[in-house]
């Protein structure tokens, strides 16, 4: 048999592609909108329902179409080639290569508060630049890299909550307030949500690597669940023990709420420490990302003769132009230095793609009545409802706010957000009828 990931593995590149960057940065931009820790503790348990709902989801159709891809495969079996297309292209320009921008930056910006002599571009794109040569080589060594620093993730995060609850002397009291469900329904806890949903965005890493997964059927389902529970107990305590350590004021509008919470837990020099290995496990989440991402253009290459280049594999089964081509996206974004509008923007396409995904699973029932189903979605229909429910509400709000900001307030040109997402999904249909013509031309040859 071909080397293959065991659900172990995929369940470390699920933990992997989730913790990270959002985690350690959203904190500081959630507080911009509440500091209240009841709607702070809300946003992050949201957040974990909507990823659980989702992963629920996705095990069920995960398990009946067990093939590599993820939304692009799904969508176009479930609604149309066009919708899977696009949904591949958002994933090839936004889906992976944003992300894995945004770790780099992050991490960058983690070392750069430590050493301030150093650049934060070059320590970025030299980062991108190893994790991708590592990719380069065969699968047993991308599992391995990946099963080592996940776990190692999770033992340190697990060890900063511990020392979180041990060590600080004076820990923030939160005595003086009050649970607002006011807070929870307001249009700022929704925007704040796109930040949750993108710190939590990886919780359905496995099902664009189902290909290379042992037992697909089993352990798709598998790696989803578990990994989307773990993370969601990790974050929930990981930032009670950033509001617990740190006044809120050091960390409103912060990108390094892990330094700046390290160094009021361990002091200045030990947090520094802290806050260099915490820059050094966002190593993992850009590693499985710069794994997972060529996948989804591999196959999309398979299937339109446009992109047929990003199909090619060496010897060993590694996709290397599909790998060189998210990298060069990645690295033009980090060249263009603008993390919080990267973030919504990315945001907001993968949620409407894991929307739509997500309402596949009716559909699919529906089209496919007699489709073979090794996994159900527990709780069906109520999990992709409550899914669907709070992903259109953060949507709704998160575009009403740039235009509030545009057109009201006046604090920017453009709706840059909104009109970013638009032109990604009018060049991924502009590339999508260009395909179909070449095709339908060679066809007729």
């Amino acid at each position: 048999m071909r080397n293959k990931a065991s659900m172990w593995a995929a369940a470390a590149f699920v933990v992997a592609n989730m913790v990270g960057t959002g985690v350690f940065t959203s904190l500081g931009f959630q507080l911009i909108t509440t500091d209240q820790i009841f709607s702070i503790m809300m946003l992050w348990l949201f957040g974990g329902v909507i990823a659980f709902c989702g992963a629920l989801c996705y095990a069920e159709l995960g398990a009946a179409m067990p093939r590599s891809g993820g939304e692009y495969h799904y969508l176009s079996k479930i609604y149309h080639p066009s919708v899977g297309f696009l949904s591949g292209w958002v994933s090839l320009v936004v889906g992976f290569a944003a992300p894995v921008a945004l770790t780099c930056m992050a991490l960058a910006s983690y070392v750069c508060r430590i050493y301030p002599f150093l650049h934060p571009r070059w320590i970025a794109l030299g980062v991108l630049l190893l994790i991708t040569l590592v990719h380069t080589r065969d699968l047993k060594l991308s599992s391995s890299f990946q099963m080592v620093f996940t776990i190692l993730k999770v033992v340190l995060i697990i060890a900063f909550i511990v020392c979180g609850f041990v060590l600080p002397t004076q820990p923030q009291q939160f005595t003086g307030q009050t649970a607002s469900l006011g807070d929870v329904f307001s249009p700022g806890f929704a925007v704040s949500l796109i930040w949750v949903y993108y710190a939590y965005s990886g919780w359905n890493a496995s099902t664009y690597m189902a290909s290379e997964i042992e037992n697909p059927k089993k352990n798709i389902p598998l790696s989803l669940i578990l990994s989307t529970a773990v993370v969601t107990v990790l974050y929930l305590l990981l930032n009670y023990v950033f509001l617990r350590s740190t006044p809120t004021a050091d960390l409103t509008g912060q990108i390094e709420v892990g330094l700046i919470s390290a160094r009021n837990i361990f002091g200045d020099r030990m947090g520094n420490l802290m806050g260099l290995v915490i820059s050094l496990l966002l190593l993992s989440s850009i590693s499985s990302m710069v794994f997972m991402g060529p996948r989804v253009a591999q196959v999309m290459g398979e299937d339109h003769r446009i992109l047929r280049f990003l199909s090619i594999k060496d010897k060993k089964g590694t996709p290397l132009p599909a790998i060189g081509f998210q990298f060069v996206i990645s690295a033009l974004l980090i060249v263009t230095d603008s993390f919080e509008m990267i973030t919504k923007y990315t945001g907001i396409l993968l949620s409407l793609c894991s929307l739509l995904t997500v309402i596949g699973v009716f559909v699919h029932r529906h089209k496919f009545p007699d489709a073979e189903r090794p996994y159900k979605t527990f709780g069906y229909p109520v999990t992709p409802i409550l899914f669907s429910a709070l992903i259109v509400w953060s949507i709704v709000y998160l575009v009403h706010e740039d235009y509030t900001k545009t057109f009201v307030t006046h604090e920017q040109s453009f709706m840059w957000m909104s009109i970013m997402s638009f032109c990604t999904l009018l060049a991924g249909l502009i590339v999508y009828l260009i395909n179909i013509r070449i095709t339908k031309k060679q066809a007729s040859q």
